[in-house]
């Protein structure tokens, strides 16, 4: 599974699952953007992957549709083509229906979906005909109902439709679209929510609990799906799912 001499663009990259994949592209000889709306970390972090090799920060919001436009430009500009998109950035705003604002259900959906459509509307011009690909992260919450969160479920599972639909209507221009549902991942967002807790120990005891391998994800091990979806290893797959969740969904949770 190698990416040598290929472009990848990574939104969110700057941290967690989007860090994991943008350092494991760059180990399979990709250049990656790294787009996201953290300036800063941005910067140092294609600082660490120029060590290693080609990197490139945007800032950006994937929301923001001339954000989105100059970062495929820029990328083309700085390494002469696209060809992996991994529409990675997203945020969690919990809430039932009746709790959240108007303003909560539109930012939910405008970076967890509206983004996916912004960054492909502008990348598959780019992709065409270089046997392109995009990988789309969405989580379990788009195949299981969690309580409290219903735009966060409505906006993954809402991307696996779409990724459904990109793979159907690109495929004749040699693009392949798959999605990735990971599970519970260790990420340093996922430490904030464990230390929120009242009982931080506990719930973690509690979680591993749920998944029969008795671990959580790492942002590795997303990283290596995305990179076999990226790679020619994949070339026959598009329009699918690939869950990365330690069997936490085929156990019922």
């Amino acid at each position: 599974m190698r990416l040598d001499n290929k472009v990848a663009l990574v939104t969110g990259a700057a941290m967690g699952i989007g860090a994991g994949i943008a350092e494991r592209f760059v180990e399979a000889g990709a250049a990656v953007v790294v787009f996201d709306i953290n300036a800063e970390a941005a910067l140092q972090m294609a600082q660490g992957l120029s060590l290693r090799g080609r990197a490139l920060a945007i800032h950006g919001d994937v929301a923001r549709e001339e954000d989105v436009q100059n970062a495929v430009a820029r990328t083309v500009e700085e390494f002469g083509s696209l060809d992996v998109l991994v529409n990675n950035a997203g945020i969690v705003l919990p809430g039932q229906v009746v709790d959240l604002t108007s303003a909560d259900w539109d930012r939910q959906l405008s970076v967890n979906l509206k983004g996916v459509f912004l960054f492909s509307k502008y990348a598959i011009p780019q992709l065409r005909g270089r046997g392109g690909a995009i990988v789309n992260i969405s989580s379990v919450h788009a195949l299981v109902s969690y309580a409290g969160h219903a735009a966060y479920d409505a906006s993954k599972a809402g991307l696996l439709a779409l990724t459904r639909t990109l793979a159907v209507d690109h495929g004749g221009e040699g693009i392949r679209v798959n999605a990735i549902c990971p599970g519970y991942i260790r990420t340093p967002m996922t430490d904030e929510w464990l230390a929120a807790e009242p009982d931080p120990e506990t719930t973690l005891k509690q979680v591993l609990g749920l998944h029969p391998l008795g671990r959580m994800g790492t942002s590795r091990d997303v990283a290596e799906a995305a990179l076999f979806l990226a790679s020619d290893a994949a070339s026959f797959i598009s329009g699918t799912c690939l869950v990365v969740d330690g069997a936490l969904t085929a156990a019922g949770h």
